[in-house]
């Protein structure tokens, strides 16, 4: 994994993950909002955020077929069980997501769902057969958790006991349907349409469970237009970019760049929620942004040295060459 990042589609590649991480970052502050206006439950808001994300993502589909012409991939069987695995994923992961920014506030749900994650990818590629992450990858790994035990503690007012406890499993079990979504999404080939699937069959599912709970809708204009950005921006757009970045960047090193969102979340509650950035707090901010500079610093140092490398070796082939041809002149 040490070239991970050494190619100029693996740098875009890294980029699009870090755009995909800050507007994944507004999406706990947006739920919170639209459930205080329009007193929308966690269901409720993960079908809004999955449905309109599919609709924006099938018109764009539609839109866009002539522009792809004759670069259709074959569905295969593998393919479709990816496919369906990141549906599953994907609403298991927003459902999760929701009800533990309910239960503990944005700062701890997204903290804890995002900070786990990248354990459970490391965990699920080495147990998929996919290698040990390399040093540089575990230590911005260690680093970036470090930041998030510290910014943990800014989450204000949050209550203590069983409500912690609570919130902080449904955000586990919100990191299992993330790592799901990491590791099956980044099998799939290019020329499938894995973000559409996925929100789609996202959709899908929990359409019927919604509807068998009482599907509550609103008409609220500023939730309407809050419920119309979660599912363009966060959603549409931004796993749009995530998944062309897992084309050329390691499920690994993409979990531990998504560290940003739950600093760029924290950031947010505190800005429009209320809660404060305690000194350590903001220490671990600045951990978390050391980890994802610092990785992809070492990428970029990882790329400079085989190119140097390649260099060197391409002159003393032509060396080698140039001395062979002057030996057949003379010997000619």
């Amino acid at each position: 994994m040490s070239s991970a990042l050494a190619s100029p589609a693996s740098r875009r590649g890294f980029l699009l993950v870090v755009l995909a991480a800050l507007c994944w970052g507004t999406s706990g502050v947006s739920g919170r909002l639209v459930a205080d206006r329009a007193d929308l439950g966690p269901l409720d808001i993960a079908w809004h955020r999955m449905a309109i994300g599919a609709v924006v993502l099938l018109t764009a589909h539609t839109l866009t077929r002539r522009r792809r012409a004759g670069r259709t991939t074959a569905l295969t069987r593998g393919t479709a069980a990816r496919l369906a695995l990141v549906g599953a994923g994907l609403a298991a992961y927003q459902l999760a997501y929701f009800a533990a920014v309910a239960t503990a506030g944005v700062s701890i749900a997204t903290l804890v769902a995002l900070g786990l994650a990248p354990l459970l990818i490391a965990l699920g590629a080495t147990v998929l057969g996919h290698g040990r992450p390399e040093r540089a990858t575990v230590v911005a790994l260690a680093v970036a958790l470090v930041g998030l035990v510290l910014l943990v503690g800014i989450s204000a007012g949050a209550d203590a006991g069983t409500t912690v406890v609570l919130g902080a499993l449904l955000a586990v079990g919100s990191a299992l349907g993330y790592a799901v979504v990491t590791l099956a999404g980044a099998g799939v080939p290019a020329g499938i349409p894995v973000t559409l699937a996925g929100f789609g069959g996202g959709a899908l599912l929990l359409t019927p469970i919604a509807l068998l709970s009482g599907l509550h809708l609103t008409t609220d204009p500023v939730a309407l237009g809050v419920l119309l950005y979660l599912g363009l921006v966060p959603s549409a757009l931004a796993y749009a970019l995530f998944f062309r970045g897992l084309r050329s960047v390691p499920g690994p090193v993409a979990s531990i760049v998504t560290l940003l969102e739950p600093l760029t979340a924290t950031v947010l509650a505190t800005a429009f929620l209320g809660e404060r950035l305690s000194p350590g707090a903001l220490a671990g901010g600045l951990l978390v942004l050391a980890a994802v500079t610092g990785l992809y610093v070492r990428r970029l140092r990882s790329r400079g040295e085989e190119s140097i490398a390649r260099t060197a070796a391409c002159t003393a082939s032509g060396d080698r060459s140039s001395r062979a041809a002057t030996t057949v002149r003379e010997e000619s």
